[in-house]
């Protein structure tokens, strides 16, 4: 027996807190019967579980890295037909999700699934998983900038953690420079938001790693599976830091 959100995200319906708003929603039924109490249990071998009236089965587990192109947005579909993150994805026939999101502006790393316990434990603020993004800005951030994005800033919803960063690059010319920075949340537009905060417009961002995984040459628009053995680092990664938090 195990619980029915567990359950849900196991099969690849969606992440397990989507998963627990399908319940609350009273979306999910067992045998027939309507559950919206969280935690409760079921066996999927042996109870018949439907979402919106449709039995779930199991799936194939899929996990996938798209070099996400700036311009794209990181949803199944969208509504004023802009482009999605599954355009980019020919060939993949189960129906996989992002983990976390990156803005319609930045590009770069974006790890797609439909393994919901994955997602949750890469994703969930718990876990604190390193991303490390390359942030091109207006004006060169002097010393005093970047040590308070190491030590935290100020957002409305609170302080940040300390954060990881060095120069990659300065066009003086431009009045430009690229940061490499490393976070260890996953707030809304979070790194444009610390930059902007020491009073550094961001102009132009890329995710470059997420854990210990990186772009590694892959090119814009294009996607590859992950192997077992890099599925099996990010988990062992995501709860080592969750370990560390503690």
């Amino acid at each position: 027996m195990e619980r029915l959100q567990k359950i849900l995200a196991q099969a690849g319906v969606a992440s397990r807190r989507k998963c627990e708003e399908m319940i609350l929603s009273g979306a999910v039924e067992v045998n027939g019967e309507p559950v919206t109490t969280l935690g409760t249990k079921a066996d999927p071998a042996v109870d018949v579980i439907t979402v919106n009236g449709r039995p779930i089965r199991s799936e194939k587990k899929i996990y996938v890295m798209l070099n996400k192109p700036k311009g794209v947005i990181t949803s199944a579909k969208d509504p004023q037909g802009r482009k999605v993150v599954s355009d980019f994805l020919p060939g993949i026939k189960e129906r996989i999700y992002p983990v976390g999101r990156l803005d319609y502006d930045t590009e770069g790393l974006l790890l797609l699934t439909n393994d919901g316990e994955f997602a949750n434990l890469l994703t969930h603020p718990k876990h604190h998983v390193p991303k490390t993004y390359h942030a091109t800005v207006k004006g060169v951030p002097h010393g005093s900038a970047l040590e308070q994005l190491q030590q935290g800033v100020m957002l409305e919803d609170g302080m940040t953690s300390p954060a990881e960063v060095e120069y990659q690059d300065v066009n003086m010319e431009a009045n430009e420079a690229t940061v490499r920075i490393t976070i260890h949340e996953g707030r809304n537009r979070q790194v444009r938001r610390m930059f902007e905060a020491v009073g550094h417009k961001v102009i132009k961002l890329k995710r470059v790693r997420f854990g210990e995984l990186g772009l590694d040459g892959l090119p814009r628009g294009k996607f590859r599976h992950l192997t077992e053995a890099e599925v099996k680092t990010l988990l062992q990664e995501a709860r080592k830091s969750h370990k560390v938090q503690k």
